[in-house]
């Protein structure tokens, strides 16, 4: 079963302790895309600019990324520049061009708006709204946001999370969003205000998912070269998403998978500069990496 994201596809300028790209492929909706293109067919919403090459368009599509909600203006495509010290787990941002992305309007071909499992990726909370509002009776709808959401769109954000299944933010975010600092408890105050599921991503320290009923938390994978974190966050959301949609079934056991495949192709992303990793990758590598973590969190009970 196919997916429905919408995000951003943008050109990033990253330096981190262990090098640095200029202008390479980036953005929420491309990340999140890539990694769940490895599990099943996704429906692709976003807005880039004249100067965005043809060859990173023929990449998402030979993966089976479908282009036909991608507009293409006037004008020049996103940009973030950011800069990673060695606690890789928060950029610095050192500049943002919206360009194109300002005035982006998503617009659903009809041929999308039958998506059973929809991604709002990390825009404006209105504008999530504005997409969730043209599918028809979806299934499970996920979402992401940040910090400049939750502080200056915070009623657009509510009135969003109204009709979202599953968020999936980070730790810091689930405290601002709840104004409440132990995490436990701003993650039940969040599942009040519409998610029944909450996925708390917490970098290199793995995720912890909230359901109605338990509490389940996956370690990341440990690795010997980390790279570049940007994107993680996202390939975690295409891994999980991907995951829900491919077996179409979102129960508490499927979750619990997903996150694991999620962290899986996180943990793949992070190893190069932009989708650098992504572009080498396998399912057969996601399958045996998977498989590893399960021997990673193995363990016998004590009679």
């Amino acid at each position: 079963m196919s997916i429905l994201a919408v995000g951003s596809m943008a050109f990033d300028s990253i330096e981190t302790p262990f090098g640095k790209a200029d202008e390479v492929l980036g953005g929420s909706a491309t990340y999140f895309s890539t990694a769940a293109s490895f599990f099943t067919a996704v429906n692709l919403v976003a807005v880039v600019g004249e100067d965005f090459p043809q060859e990173h368009i023929d990449f998402l599509q030979q993966r089976g990324v479908n282009m036909d909600g991608l507009t293409r203006s006037r004008g020049k495509t996103f940009r973030w520049k950011g800069s990673y010290s060695y606690d890789l787990n928060e950029a610095t941002t050192l500049d943002t061009q919206l360009n194109v992305f300002a005035d982006f309007d998503p617009q659903l071909p009809e041929n999308y708006r039958n998506a059973k499992y929809v991604f709002l990726g990390n825009i404006d909370p209105a504008l999530q709204l504005k997409v969730l509002q043209q599918v028809i009776r979806p299934k499970v709808v996920a979402c992401d946001t940040m910090n400049f959401w939750i502080e200056g769109k915070r009623e657009a954000l509510l009135e969003t999370l109204k009709y979202v299944d599953i968020l999936l933010i980070n730790e810091a975010e689930v405290r601002q969003l709840a104004n409440e600092p132990n995490m436990v408890r701003a993650a039940r105050k969040v599942q009040e205000m519409g998610p029944t599921t909450l996925v708390v991503k917490q970098g290199e320290y793995g995720a912890v998912m909230f359901t109605p009923n338990a509490v389940f938390a996956a370690p990341a994978y440990p690795l010997e070269a980390v790279f570049d974190p940007t994107g993680a966050g996202d390939s975690f959301a295409g891994g999980f998403m991907g995951y829900l949609s491919s077996v179409d079934n979102p129960s508490d056991e499927a979750m619990r998978q997903a996150i694991i495949f999620g962290s899986v192709m996180a943990s793949f992303n992070v190893e190069e500069f932009s989708l650098g990793r992504m572009r080498k990758l396998d399912i057969s590598q996601v399958r045996d990496r998977y498989r590893k973590f399960q021997l990673l969190t193995e363990f016998k009970g004590v009679d």
